[in-house]
């Protein structure tokens, strides 16, 4: 197989251009994909020309409109033809590139992506995947936004693709799939939460350990862990929420009176621990059940988190894990 090719929305996020261009700079010097930036093509060139690179694997697609956060997903997709994360899509699409990477708007992204890439046959419902911190390393969350709705086959569905992506490319074999419930036992939960249950006993392929509730998972009490996409939207947000305010808030107790003497000791270990809790090192969420890859990076990530992004999807295309979800389904 080839080098990969990864188209990325140069536009796309609180820090694009600069940080984007420098991320796909960083990833070509690093690892073996090339680059395909998308976006306003002056402004492309200037951030490239700060920079020393391999000339041949980066290419510039000129796209002249950029999709805003602010913008309805269905209406922008539609009307704005020649807007950076359309032109991008429309390259995988075409087979022009393998997968693509955006940091910008969520909601857009999903839409156009369902509606350019399309799904894979007999996926009921795309899913938006995301890596969370634990005490063992990570736990895969399955939806964390996509599907606000959901009906017990789709949750099946989730533990199947998931299960094929932690094995392959996060390297984790044979990982054990959990269902976020309010208590431990099968009959705890509402009706969706019950059936699915049942569902994922039945279900072979995966190795089901049952209901995990929410206070299990920083623990790494599975390496997956499946439920809606509203649940695993407010797990996600509370995640980073409460990481960010009891690192903040341990950083603000050092540094008061005399601990001020022993911070400077601390410092390494408190690097360690943002580095563990740093969203930048996995690079961004995957949207699973598509034809191809793309992947959702933070709307605030800096040129680490996209070249990690990037690294993501390179380990998907050269795993194949389209194919193996169909396999697996």
């Amino acid at each position: 197989m080839g080098k990969a090719v990864i188209a990325v929305d140069a536009m796309g996020g609180d820090n694009a251009p600069g940080e984007i261009v420098k991320g796909a700079v960083e990833a070509v010097n690093e690892f073996s994909a090339n680059i395909i930036l998308v976006g306003l093509e002056d402004a492309i060139r200037r951030e490239l020309a700060q920079y020393t690179y391999p000339a041949d694997a980066i290419t510039i697609v000129p796209a002249s409109e950029v999709i805003s956060t602010e913008e309805v997903p269905t209406t922008a997709i539609r009307r704005k033809k020649d807007a950076s994360m359309v032109v991008g899509l429309r390259l995988v699409k075409e087979g022009k590139a393998d997968a693509f990477v955006s940091a910008g708007s969520t909601g857009a992204l999903l839409t156009g992506a369902t509606m350019i890439i399309g799904r894979i046959k007999g996926i009921e419902r795309p899913a938006l995947g995301t890596m969370l911190p634990t005490t063992k390393g990570f736990t895969f969350l399955l939806d964390s936004g996509a599907n606000v709705d959901c009906k017990p086959s789709y949750l099946v569905q989730f533990a199947k693709m998931a299960s094929v992506y932690v094995e392959h490319v996060v390297g984790v074999k044979n990982p054990s799939v959990g269902l976020v419930n309010i208590g431990a036992e099968k009959e705890k939960g509402d009706s969706l939460s019950k059936e699915t249950h049942e569902l994922l006993e039945e279900t072979e392929g995966i190795r089901f350990v049952g209901n995990v509730e929410a206070r299990e998972i920083p623990f790494g009490q599975a390496d997956i862990v499946v439920c809606d996409g509203f649940v695993g939207n407010v797990i996600l947000k509370f995640a980073e929420g409460l990481s960010l305010a009891l690192l903040g808030t341990v950083k603000e107790e050092i540094t008061k009176g005399w601990y001020k003497l022993a911070a400077a000791a601390l410092l390494k270990p408190f690097r360690n621990i943002k580095h563990r809790f740093d969203a930048e090192e996995v690079g961004g969420a995957p949207f699973l059940g598509l034809k191809a890859l793309v992947v959702k990076a933070h709307g605030s990530s800096k040129a680490k988190g996209i070249k990690n992004a990037i690294k993501q999807c390179e380990s998907f295309v050269e795993n194949d894990i389209v194919i193996k979800i169909q396999e697996q389904l």
